[in-house]
């Protein structure tokens, strides 16, 4: 099985996307950071690399898609509570980001989410693994 993941997306200018996630309450890997990366820490194993946008195309072939107008990826979180999901949003909409639409809230899953300065979407989840098994 895997050990670690890196979701890697294209930035348009990593010092503000830095800056955004920073504010947001998130570190960076200063190991695997430079001018041309940034390694986003989401948590134990977890990353995301943003990468401008002349390195990220040097591992495809394929066009790079605007994430303003198209959906290239749904990065999704877990989050400890419906607190801290609504706290992140609140974080990432203070920093320059934007909410896609309303919060769900299923019961047994609440979820929201943001999209950040670049528009890709991040999507934030808390499950209540109690009000599941009692479903």
């Amino acid at each position: 099985m895997h050990k670690q993941i890196y979701v890697n997306l294209a930035v348009s200018d990593l010092e503000r996307s830095k800056a955004f996630f920073n504010a947001l309450g998130f570190s960076f890997d200063a190991q695997f950071t430079n001018d041309k990366a940034a390694c986003l820490v989401l948590g134990d194993n977890l990353y995301a690399m943003l990468l401008v946008k002349d390195l990220f195309r040097s591992f495809t072939r394929k066009p790079l898609c605007n994430p303003q107008e198209s959906t290239e990826v749904l990065v999704g979180l877990s989050c400890e509570s419906r607190g801290e999901v609504d706290a992140l949003v609140a974080k990432a909409l203070a920093a320059g980001g934007s909410v896609p639409r309303a919060p769900q809230d299923y019961g047994f899953m609440y979820g929201h989410g943001f999209e950040d300065i670049d528009g890709h979407i991040w999507e934030l989840i808390h499950m209540d693994t109690n009000a599941r098994a009692a479903s």
